[in-house]
């Protein structure tokens, strides 16, 4: 693995990648190249080569990459080869309905508790899995009990900042944000945010200008159709 930093843009990428060998490898495809991978799935060989570069040589020539092989690496490379245990504080409509997400498991994601101060909602269970709603003072001992290491925040904004606070002082490094709100952390403990509100008035922001994204889009085709050209010699 190369000693420069890999940008969020790199990891998010691998993410997309495993998906896509996931859907070949329950389809029984052994081997793909590059090429072949960005066809299919509407990706950039040159992206998927240079990412993928960054942590080691996968590629075959003259055959691509074994399927199997690249996602144990990537599954590996993304921390996904054991188990994550996961938190959430907020048991409104979104927190419970994250609880009841059934999607988690295939990346080995398990939601292990969910933390709120209602007290009409603290003792009840969430979903299938029976999920248990913890009274969030609880938080620093249950993140010890239940092996927590990620966090989710599905609360108002006016509580975002005061919920971070205390999931840092209880260990957690790794904070999933659904609170349309900039947070501040420490340096070491990573914060992700999704802000739906924000990406559907860059949606409208796009739809207002139908001329900027023709040629948006036209752009992209030729950019795409160049590097596919300078590097269709490769893998």
């Amino acid at each position: 693995m190369k000693s420069e930093k890999i940008s969020e843009l790199t990891t998010n990428r691998l993410s997309v990648y495993l998906r896509c060998l996931n859907t070949l490898s329950a389809a029984g495809i052994k081997s793909i190249s590059s090429q072949a991978l960005a066809e299919q799935f509407n990706l950039n060989s040159a992206q998927i080569r240079k990412d993928l570069g960054y942590f080691g040589e996968f590629g075959v020539r003259g055959v691509g990459y074994y399927v199997e092989d690249l996602r144990e690496h990537i599954t590996k490379i993304l921390g996904l080869d054991r188990p994550h245990r996961v938190g959430i504080v907020g048991a409104g409509r979104l927190g419970t309905a994250l609880a009841n997400y059934k999607g988690f498991g295939r990346s080995n994601f398990s939601v292990a508790a969910l933390f709120d101060n209602d007290e009409e909602k603290i003792g009840r269970r969430v979903g299938e899995d029976k999920v248990l709603i913890h009274d969030v003072k609880k938080m620093p001992r249950l993140v010890d009990d239940e092996s927590i290491d990620v966090m989710v925040i599905a609360v108002p904004a006016r509580v975002a900042q005061k919920v971070l606070n205390q999931i840092m002082s209880a260990g957690i490094k790794a904070v999933l944000n659904f609170a349309p709100a900039s947070l501040s952390a420490r340096l070491d403990v990573k914060v992700k945010t999704v802000d739906l509100t924000t990406s559907l008035e860059s949606l409208s922001y796009f739809l207002v200008r139908p001329q900027v994204r023709a040629v948006t889009n036209h752009k992209r085709k030729a950019q795409t159709e160049e590097l596919n050209e300078i590097n269709k010699q490769e893998l």
